[in-house]
């Protein structure tokens, strides 16, 4: 099994790109953030490799990071996610974007992903949910548990309600509501998240 490609980068193309290693060509399956990540060819770059061998094919999916490769493996084990989709999802969304759209309960978020019904999204959430706590999120990224009533429920709903996606308006709250502290008013709380969501 192939975990690990070092070599020059010889092609970038739309989901895919090929890494040269000592002569043989590697054609590779990313995500968009791992593409954009890796420097223009002819340079030398490091990718983590995902090997998936079947009676037809041998494919390789590559990351730039052990996060994203992390999250790739866990969203390959719900039902109705293939590579293809879990690529979609680790398109639109990091590591740490994904855990803060689970804890927040955002749908919309994960059906941006081409690829992603509402069903599917549902599904996600709910079969992720427990287990997006022990997932790897980058450094400095705090996971987040969505509120189950109170101002900060509350205060969400407004945010959503007038076009905020949950997992942008969650975080925001949250520090609002921790700077204020416990007998913050509704209207407070959305008025200063207002005011900080429109400086993003």
């Amino acid at each position: 099994m192939i975990a690990l490609l070092h070599g020059r980068v010889d092609a970038l193309d739309a989901g895919s790109c090929i890494i040269d290693v000592n002569g043989v060509g590697y054609l590779v399956q990313a995500s968009t953030r791992t593409l954009a990540a890796l420097p223009s060819a002819p340079a030398v770059a490091r990718v983590l490799i995902e090997t998936h061998v079947r009676d037809d094919a041998i494919t390789l999916y590559g990351f730039a990071d052990p996060a994203e490769r992390d999250w790739f493996r866990l969203l390959l084990t719900i039902q109705g996610v293939g590579a293809k989709v879990a690529l979609s999802i680790l398109s639109v969304l990091s590591p740490s974007d994904l855990i803060n759209a689970i804890a927040a309960g955002d749908r919309a978020s994960l059906t941006r992903a081409p690829g992603v019904g509402a069903k599917l999204a549902i599904r996600l959430l709910s079969e992720l949910r427990d287990k997006a706590g022990t997932m790897p999120t980058g450094p400095g990224v705090a996971i987040l548990v969505a509120p189950e009533g109170g101002t900060e429920a509350d205060a969400l709903s407004a945010l959503v309600n007038i076009g905020y996606r949950r997992s942008e308006a969650y975080p925001v709250v949250v520090r609002i509501m921790a700077g204020l502290g416990e007998g913050a008013g509704l209207d407070q709380v959305i008025r200063d998240s207002l005011r900080e969501l429109a400086i993003k």
